[in-house]
């Protein structure tokens, strides 16, 4: 008998991977115009980045109810452990991105500031977690006969 590495089946489904597609671009692509902002003071800057993170919300809104509903009602097995971390990740990135969305609101240089740019680095650093963590695979050890 040997010992053989296999492969787990993926996490997400197709259609759930393209939904999380989605956050993960369009908060990063605020960060960056955040940091464009915060660099020229231009206010098209902020107006960009706002509708960027509210459009990131509209599909981490979306990911989170996917994410409760797979956790709840999905398949129970192995990744039970996996999806918990997960869904609460989600629902951290989700948070966090409403609070940028009303700190992106303000008028002026506070829309943006230390605070609004802080915010979107974590919803990135957050969406980022959350896709390594649903495009990883895990191994389990098989006994082969």
């Amino acid at each position: 008998m040997r010992d053989r590495n296999v492969a787990a089946e993926p996490f997400l489904s197709p259609l759930h991977a393209i939904v999380l597609a989605f956050p993960i671009s369009l908060y990063s692509s605020g960060l960056l115009s955040d940091i464009t902002y915060f660099n020229t003071a231009e206010i098209q800057w902020s107006n960009f980045s706002s509708w960027l993170i509210a459009g990131a919300n509209l599909f981490a809104g979306i990911l989170l109810a996917w994410a409760a509903f797979s956790f709840f009602f999905g398949r129970v097995g192995v990744r039970r452990q996996r999806g918990l971390l997960y869904l609460i990740l989600v629902a951290a990135m989700f948070l966090l991105g409403v609070v940028n969305s009303f700190q992106h609101a303000k008028d002026g240089w506070h829309s943006v500031g230390t605070l609004g740019l802080v915010l979107s680095a974590l919803c990135t650093a957050l969406a980022l977690a959350i896709g390594y963590l649903a495009h990883s695979r895990s191994f389990s050890r098989e006994k082969a006969v």
